[in-house]
This record gives structure tokens, C-alpha cells and sequence, in this order.
């Protein structure tokens, strides 16, 4: 009988990154999961020993850092072996304006090179096929769509598209799949700082914010973190062989390609 499989979550001390470990401990998963605060991290594993999940490590880490991140990656897998899949969802969001308070390079070096280093660190623990093996990258809707004032988030996301699929090329002849998932409102602390950030650009409240802004997304609501985790879960399964280079969107129709 295999063992069960073993998969690094980044990002997975709040929102989406939790939701996806909490998705993978309920399937029996040996979960290794990485963010920058420790206290999250730690209660994210205890939930997710609760759940069922096979084995778990803990370790924090920036991934701005690509020396700590491959130094954490290294330890996990000598802690729980070899990775069958990771799922890449540290990120961090908001505006960035030219000037002194510009976090252009911030946001591309936590989300498009956070990414990248996570992944390469990852191909060097990667358990041998031929079985397919994963990555996944969380990107965004706003790689799909501009949106005035959000370039260093918007290019960082529509960045990880081009990086999956070139990993994708890359990665092919090892039978490693490679797929970003691209969510519109999802509901987590992110989302609610960026409605909050809205109403205060708007002068009204954030009740009357979050309606303007679910007034174009056709199935007027958000997302929940637990839905994105669904769809990563079902790009780790069989279900999904042969689907490799892809971006896929969920975003309640907010962005229809």
C-alpha cells in the first residue's frame, strides 16, 4: 500500500492557504505547511491533526527569503518525505502608488518570486514518478483584468500564469502537472481590507461597498475559501490527469473568458 501523500501548502496560516490544508488533512494527507507568522501556523496544525491528516510539519518562513524557503522546504520533506504536490498560496495584496510608499517590489517578490522559489525548492524534494506529481499556484482574477492602481498585484498574478505555464513546457516529460487557480472575491481578511479600502476611496460605508462591488459579479456573492480549496483538491486527484498549463477561474462569473 502507498503511502499517503505528502503536500506543502504555503500561505497556510490564514484564508485561502488554511482552507486548502484543512481540505487535504480531511482527505489523510501528510501536510507541510509554511507562513511567515508562527502563532497562525501553529493553529492551523492543530486543526488539521484534528482532521485526520496523516502527518504534519510546521514551518515558519517568509517566502521573500529563497534561502529560508529552501531551507524549510529541505527540512519538511526529510520530516515527512519526498512531496507529491504544493500548492504555492502565500501572497499579499492592496495597492501600491509610485512614490515613498511604493510596494511594487514587495509584491512581487511575496507572490511571483515567493512563488517561483517555492516551487524550485520543492522539484528538489519531489518524490519519483511515474505517478503524476503537482504543482499549483493560487493566482487571481486580476490576471485576468486590470485594475487601476493594484499594477504590482496585478502583474505579480498574471506573472504566475506565465511561470505555470512555462513549468508546465518544463515539467511535462516528468509527468509533473503544473496549474494556477484564479479566484475573484473570496471571502478572507484580504477581500474584507480591500472592500474596507473601497468604502473609505467611496466615502460610504462598508455594507453599501461590498454591494457595489458584488453588483458585478453575477452570482452576486463571494466565494468561500473552502471552494477554492475544493478546486485545488480536485487538480491534485486523478479526476484531473492531462490538465497541465492551465489557469482556472473562479470568480462567480465576475470574469467570463
Amino acid at each position: 500500500m502507498s503511502s499517503p501523500p505528502h503536500v506543502l501548502v504555503t500561505g497556510a496560516g490564514t484564508g485561502i492557504g488554511r482552507a486548502i490544508a484543512h481540505r487535504l488533512a480531511r482527505g489523510g494527507a501528510r501536510v507541510s505547511i509554511l507562513a511567515r507568522t508562527e502563532g497562525n501556523l501553529r493553529d492551523t496544525a492543530s486543526e488539521i491533526q484534528a482532521l485526520g491528516a496523516a502527518a504534519v510539519f510546521v514551518a515558519p518562513c517568509d517566502v521573500q527569503d529563497p534561502i529560508a524557503v529552501d531551507r524549510a522546504v529541505a527540512a519538511a520533506a526529510q520530516a515527512l518525505g519526498p512531496y507529491t504536490a504544493v500548492v504555492a498560496a502565500a501572497g499579499v495584496g492592496g495597492a501600491n502608488h509610485p512614490g515613498e510608499l511604493d510596494r511594487f517590489d514587495t509584491i512581487i517578490a511575496t507572490n511571483l518570486r515567493g512563488t517561483y522559489s517555492t516551487f524550485r525548492a520543492v522539484l528538489r524534494h519531489l518524490r519519483p514518478g511515474p505517478e503524476a506529481r503537482h504543482l499549483v499556484a493560487i493566482s487571481s482574477i486580476l490576471a485576468r483584468i486590470g485594475v487601476g492602481g493594484y499594477t504590482g498585484y496585478c502583474a505579480s498574478k498574471a506573472g504566475i500564469m506565465g511561470m505555470v505555464r512555462a513549468f508546465a513546457h518544463e515539467l511535462a516529460p516528468e509527468n509533473v502537472q503544473v496549474n494556477s487557480v484564479c479566484p475573484g472575491w473570496v471571502e478572507t481578511d484580504m477581500a474584507w481590507a480591500g472592500i474596507g479600502g473601497m468604502a473609505r476611496a467611496m466615502n460610504v460605508d462598508r455594507d453599501e461597498a461590498y454591494r457595489i462591488a458584488m453588483s458585478a459579479v453575477p452570482l452576486g456573492r463571494m466565494s468561500q475559501p473552502e471552494h477554492v480549496a475544493g478546486l485545488v483538491a480536485w487538480l491534485l486527484s486523478p479526476d484531473a490527469t492531462g490538465v497541465t498549463g492551465q489557469g482556472l477561474d473562479m470568480n462567480n462569473g465576475a470574469w467570463m473568458g
